[in-house]
């Protein structure tokens, strides 16, 4: 998946960052649980997604209606994690950011 898919690069990244961030900002047991659920959700979903993709271009290299909307919900699929997680490291983060700032 790593190697085929820019995207799941990019959330490997972003897990960096925020993993590495919780560990700066010192966040509680119940956030690192909701963390580890966020990343490994976006992971997850990334996964399914590129079996999706990779299961359709091997039943029809062809244009299909059926399997674009299939490559379509997965890909939605990681959007709606990919943007619920940002929420959630937003409410975690954002106020102890602002916090350095004396905002």
């Amino acid at each position: 998946m790593f190697a085929e898919e820019p995207h799941a690069r990019f959330h490997v990244i972003a897990a960096i960052a925020v993993v590495t961030a919780g560990f700066y900002f010192d966040i509680s047991h119940g956030e690192w649980l909701a963390i580890i659920l966020c990343i490994g959700g976006v992971l997850a979903a990334e996964a399914l997604n590129t079996a999706v993709e990779n299961l359709g271009n091997a039943i029809s290299q062809d244009h299909n209606l059926s399997i674009g909307n299939a490559k379509d919900v997965s890909a939605a699929g990681v959007l709606i994690i990919s943007f619920s997680s940002a929420i959630i490291g937003g409410i975690i983060f954002i106020p102890r950011i602002l916090e350095l700032f004396d905002v």
